[in-house]
């Protein structure tokens, strides 16, 4: 994909904003319910990332938009060792792009499918690491699990999210010990958040689904939590009230607002998640048969009745620890960072050494293949209608036939539609 420009000199105006043609496109790696995911080489400094893109049309014709709005608004404020980030994100007439960090290791699920063994020992680091991820995206006012509704433009919120990251960057590291992850950032303490304006708290949710899917590997075996197309923000003591996300991974009081409106969630729910996923991960399967299709009252009747089974071959702790990160009552389950380094399991871990991946993972992906299905570079080639190393050519034609008698006008509402995606998009390039 993209093999035939790989000498090509770059066409384009360095001054400009980033767009599709700064990337080479090399094959394609990954798909979701409404995008596709390539690895591209940026052209002028040779770095290798992974580019999302999402059609426009399929976008609107499934309800998709404030989705891709969605996951935009979150990225552009979130930075962080331990997540998938954002880079650059721009459009053109036919496609959303999202361009990320490219993490060439596999998701946890396609490693399960290949029948990979986790060792506790890998298992334990994979919690303490996920379990800064979800201390950083707390503090950011972000779950990663259930959703509700999104109202509005990216205004106000994006703009407050960006100013509490870069308090939180400034924050201090996992032992008390200041860090700078990134460049040109200065020593200094950081400010309180402030409450964001009612306008940004209008029930502007998202959600991070934590699950085998939705956790990627590097080359060095180090996690990273990805996918923020259903993220929920929540501040203060507000609680979410809606329901969307992974049944399997999704927590006993997100199934109980459904049923009798109960009291609402918060953050605990990315913590039981943390427990499914770990528990799955060392045996295979998860504690509770629970599937898409799976009755909500079904389920609610599971947690009631049902008991976990633990393996006898674990060790006493690691049982200790997901027992407390699978504890049905929110308010006595393990949910937050300093919960987790209480854990006298975890007294021997050195969480800087965590933070800064500098530990030895229990797996290493094979760095001899790409660690994904390699179906995705054969449908982008041959079944995709609209192949994205065809796209300038497509685009050049398109654009030559505007205003033209002969061209075939798109239907009002849908024309309507793809102009507010344009006008509403965010450009964003986190190198300005």
């Amino acid at each position: 994909m993209g093999g035939n420009h790989s000498h090509r000199p770059p066409v384009f105006d360095e001054n400009e904003e980033v767009n599709f043609d700064h990337f080479q496109i090399l094959r394609a790696i990954g798909k979701g319910s409404f995008g596709k995911v390539c690895i591209v080489q940026k052209r002028d400094t040779k770095k290798m990332y992974a580019m999302k893109y999402m059609n426009k049309q399929k976008c609107i014709e499934r309800d998709e938009v404030r989705n891709v709005f969605r996951e935009l608004q979150i990225m552009q404020g979130l930075e962080h060792p331990l997540l998938v980030n954002l880079w650059y994100s721009f459009q053109d007439e036919e496609d959303m792009f999202m361009v990320v960090d490219l993490l060439l290791g596999g998701d946890l699920r396609y490693h399960l499918q290949q029948s990979v063994h986790f060792t506790e020992g890998a298992v334990k680091l994979y919690i303490c690491e996920l379990a800064l991820a979800l201390e950083y995206l707390q503090q950011c006012h972000i779950v990663h699990s259930p959703t509700s509704t999104y109202k509005g433009g990216p205004s106000t919120l994006l703009v407050q999210m960006r100013n509490q990251t870069r308090e939180i960057k400034m924050a201090h590291g996992p032992s008390g010990k200041w860090h700078l992850p990134h460049p040109g950032l200065r020593h200094q303490p950081p400010q309180p958040l402030q409450p964001a304006p009612a306008a940004a708290v209008q029930q502007s949710n998202f959600a991070v689904d934590i699950k085998p899917d939705n956790i990627l590997l590097d080359e060095h075996g180090h996690v990273h939590i990805t996918d923020f197309n259903i993220a929920t923000v929540i501040r203060g003591a507000e609680k979410a009230s809606s329901m969307a996300g992974t049944k399997p991974y999704m927590a006993p009081e997100v199934f109980q607002v459904y049923v009798d409106g109960g009291p609402g969630y918060s953050y605990p729910v990315d913590w039981w998640s943390l427990g499914i996923t770990a528990y799955e991960l060392l045996r295979g399967w998860r504690p509770y048969e629970i599937h898409s299709s799976t009755p909500i009252d079904e389920i609610l009747n599971m947690f009631k009745v049902e008991r976990v089974h633990y393996s006898s071959t674990w060790c006493t702790g690691m049982v200790a620890l997901l027992k407390k990160l699978l504890t049905k009552d929110p308010e006595s389950r393990l949910s937050s960072l300093s919960d987790i380094q209480s854990v006298p399991y975890l007294a021997d871990m050195n969480w800087d050494a965590v933070f800064e991946k500098a530990l030895m993972p229990g797996f290493v992906p094979n760095k001899g293949r790409l660690n994904c299905d390699p179906t995705f570079e054969l449908e982008e080639m041959i079944l995709e209608s609209k192949p994205l190393h065809k796209k300038k050519k497509r685009l050049a034609k398109h654009r030559s036939r505007d205003g033209t008698k002969d061209t075939c006008p798109l239907n009002g509402h849908l024309q309507q539609c793809l102009e507010t995606v344009r006008k509403e998009f965010i450009i964003f390039n986190r190198e300005k």
